[in-house]
């Protein structure tokens, strides 16, 4: 029985693009906007033969972009042989049955593209977990008749209940898968978090970018892996970690991890919580930028909001501008790193500046955190609780008359432990 993620098409649809143009976000805007709808249309399957922009006050209740542009597009859609319509905003659900009984055709916004993306794209059993979830949040207010393909798959679930209407039953079936993978997702973070504890002496370095920015290719090109790489947004979903090697004694965890995009569906964040809980444990953060895109400085804005509202704008933070082979005009960088600190330029496919990248994430390190070993002897193991609220321990060993630990301590913190260990004469603090 197949589940919600595997409904997909195999065939190329032919499709319109719809934007509304206001004064809060004008035409120029409305267009930049629609040439990434493209590029996700694309990578969903679908060729944009048209674009259709209205010009408002506000966007129209009803139809999104008001009864004269329906019948417009309409028009087009007939005489183009359109299979599909895709909105570059969200509709409300009764926009989206207005719109498909006027025009007659399946109508899509931008969140149900890059839903449809995630399906097509995920590959592990914790992304495919992440985005089903997704889909049936967004999809629960949008129900027709979809879901009965759930009730074989749990046991009574899919009996119908004494006057009980088939969209009553569509709503109940949806409710409860939800809360089964509400459940599996606890599980998934509960592992997510053993697996962090395992790794805890080692250095945690997390890239985050805008889709297609080349986080996967540069993750390639320090570890020597072969994560999957494709010029289309939203190549890779699934969080992949590598060991990459700085310096002769000096080994941290890399961790690629999904690309972020405009007018991401709060739904789908909030879905991918244990996959960006690998950014939240992350040590340094490093921030991939296409630098030969037009919108970089937009792109850089989202990725920032949105680690802003993910509460991980206090970490440190490296500004990478990659593509810088692909640059029509280089003396824009000097721009970019003027305005963004610290960066640096590099090219992760040709491997340019990768070397001067390594000496830089470990240069920050080296001034973020400091190594240390503390002994405490046995009689004053009591203390061990404050040292854990001030110093990441990375092991712990026990002898016959005291306790090693190793411990990272960031450097704002090193004064703090120098004066709490003061107060105890016999706890020995090596750098």
């Amino acid at each position: 029985m197949r589940k919600l993620i595997d409904i997909v098409q195999s065939t190329r649809e032919r499709a319109i693009a719809v934007g509304v143009a206001t004064y809060h976000n004008p035409i120029k805007v409305v267009k930049e906007h629609l040439e990434e709808l493209a590029l996700l249309a694309d990578t969903a399957g679908a060729d944009i033969i048209k674009n259709v922009i209205q010009e408002r006050d506000k966007f129209d209740t009803a139809t999104y972009v008001g009864k004269g542009k329906v019948a417009e597009i309409k028009k087009i859609a007939d005489e183009e042989n359109i299979q599909l319509i895709i909105i570059d905003d969200d509709l409300s659900p009764g926009q989206a049955s207005n719109l498909e009984k006027e025009l007659e055709i399946k109508v899509i916004d931008r969140s149900g593209l890059i839903l449809d993306i995630f399906a097509k794209r995920a590959r592990s059993s914790e992304s495919r977990t992440q985005v089903e979830l997704a889909q049936l949040e967004y999809l629960l207010p949008r129900l027709t008749r979809l879901w009965t393909h759930l009730s074989k798959q749990f046991g009574g679930i899919g009996t119908k209940g004494p006057g009980e209407t088939q969209i009553e039953t569509d709503r109940r079936l949806a409710r409860e898968r939800i809360s089964i993978l509400k459940k599996k997702l606890v599980q998934i973070k509960a592992q997510r978090s053993t697996q962090r504890k395992r790794r805890a002496d080692k250095i945690k370095v997390a890239l985050v970018g805008y889709t297609n920015a080349g986080k996967s290719t540069l993750l390639n090109a320090l570890s020597n892996a072969d994560v999957f790489v494709e010029n289309r947004l939203f190549a890779t979903l699934d969080t992949t970690t590598r060991s990459v090697k700085l310096e002769p004694n000096r080994v941290i965890l890399l961790t690629d991890t999904v690309g972020f995009i405009r007018k991401l569906p709060h739904h789908l964040v909030a879905s991918f919580q244990s996959t960006l809980e690998e950014v939240r444990e992350a040590d340094i953060v490093l921030h991939v930028i296409d630098s030969a895109n037009e919108q970089a400085v937009d792109q850089i804005t989202t990725v920032n909001e949105t680690l802003h509202d993910l509460e991980i704008y206090k970490k440190p933070l490296i500004y990478i501008f990659n593509k810088i082979d692909k640059m029509d005009d280089r003396s824009l960088l000097k721009e970019f790193q003027r305005t963004y600190s610290p960066s640096i330029s590099i090219s992760a496919s040709r491997s340019i500046n990768l070397n001067a990248l390594q000496k830089m994430i470990a240069d920050s390190i080296n001034s973020t955190f400091t190594e240390v070993i503390i002994h405490i002897p046995l009689n004053e193991q009591n203390i061990l609780g404050k040292i854990y609220s001030l110093a990441q321990i990375t092991n712990q060993k026990y002898t016959e008359e005291k306790i090693i630990l190793s411990a990272k301590i960031a450097n704002d913190q090193i004064k703090r432990v120098r004066n709490l260990l003061a107060l105890h004469k016999n706890i020995i603090l090596d750098f």
